[in-house]
């Protein structure tokens, strides 16, 4: 974790001190409960386009306003130039912390150097921010959800053709997820068991890329596809519109991420097969927590683990994600109150319905 002098510390406090504040120009700091400044956070996003982006955008902010926190949010929806501007005025406006989720990990480094420079902490968010010195990296393990979903599939198809269809290359949780998945499919391609017909990536996770791509395989192999490794829902379902566009929805497996409800909805009515789910509720608590405590420079008290990013090995916190089908999607995603049983279950015939 990068370590600022003392004397860094004081100037940036006094010039935090003057930024943060109200409506009154910026010149006045927010104050809570007997005048005490409130921490300001600054969260730097990728994009708020996505529903699973929205959600943690309100979780976050209502944790951390729940601790005495205020939250300043902006959203770049994918421009790395306008992130990178944006958490410059973040910086401006007197953060005592900045919260990133990167739309790319490498250009992001830059955000990186330039609160340090004022002396302000950077945590990643979600997704790790390499070729930096940055202090806490807090996300899922995106090794794992890559390993479940090409588990769950080999475990139901251990032979066929494979299309993969991954996400944005500028994401390093996208490479992560490929990584989990080859662990897992490599040694059944190496035995000859199954055959990768087509490997390729979306970007930005757009749904109309994997539309296209599964399209091309389905093209090239005369449709005979057994299984698709897609690494979210959002490219899940451009892969199964290719595939319903050739009557193929629900006889192929394919697999997603992000327990959205366009998803969960395609689960329970058999044409996307799983998805993993990543609590957000405890990701974004998690994340304000231990951005209130680096902000105040104390211990966040979290167990972490080294994770490099090719500059230095970054601590992380790294929670566990949980795979969801239509047998556990009651006792995990309805369970939590992530979506409603009636929004999941809306195409299913209400006799088919959960019981609780």
């Amino acid at each position: 974790m990068a370590r600022f002098r003392f004397a860094s510390f004081v100037l940036a406090c006094g010039v935090l001190a003057g930024c943060g504040g109200g409506g009154g120009g910026g010149s006045t700091p927010a104050t809570g409960e007997g005048g005490a400044r409130k921490i300001t956070i600054g969260f730097s996003m990728d994009t708020l386009k996505e529903e699973r982006w929205q959600r943690d955008r309100d979780l976050f902010v209502a944790k951390a306003e729940e601790l005495g926190a205020r939250v300043l949010v902006q959203a770049a929806n994918g421009d790395d130039a306008l992130q990178n501007s944006q958490a410059e005025n973040l910086l401006t406006q007197g953060v005592d912390v900045l919260l990133v989720a990167p739309h790319n990990g490498k250009t992001a480094a830059i955000i990186v150097e330039s609160a340090h420079k004022a002396g302000v902490p950077v945590i990643a968010y979600d997704r790790l921010i390499n070729d930096s010195d940055l202090d806490l990296y807090i996300s899922f393990d995106n090794i794992g959800v890559g390993e479940m979903q090409a588990n769950y599939l080999v475990q139901r198809q251990p032979t066929g053709n494979y299309v993969l269809i991954g996400g944005a290359p500028t994401d390093n949780n996208a490479l992560l997820f490929r990584k989990g998945q080859m662990n897992v499919i490599q040694p059944l391609v190496d035995k000859g068991a199954i055959k990768i017909i087509s490997d390729q990536w979306a970007k930005d996770w757009q749904a109309v890329e994997a539309l296209k791509h599964m399209e091309n395989a389905l093209t090239r192999s005369n449709n005979k596809v057994d299984a698709v490794v897609a690494s979210n829902d959002g490219v899940a379902g451009g892969a199964i519109q290719a595939l319903a566009e050739q009557k193929l929805a629900g006889k192929v497996l394919v697999s997603g991420q992000d327990a959205e409800l366009a998803a969960c909805q395609r689960i329970v009515v058999g044409t996307q097969s799983m998805t993993v789910y990543k609590p957000i509720k405890l990701l974004a608590h998690k994340a304000a927590e231990v951005a209130i405590m680096l902000a105040r420079k104390q211990p966040h008290g979290e167990a972490t683990k080294p994770l490099g990013n090719g500059k230095i090995d970054v601590p992380s916190i790294l929670l566990l994600p949980v795979a969801v089908d239509k047998d556990n999607m009651a006792a995990t995603v309805i369970a939590d109150g992530y979506h409603k049983v009636e929004q999941v279950y809306r195409d299913v015939p209400k006799e088919q319905w959960p019981k609780n």
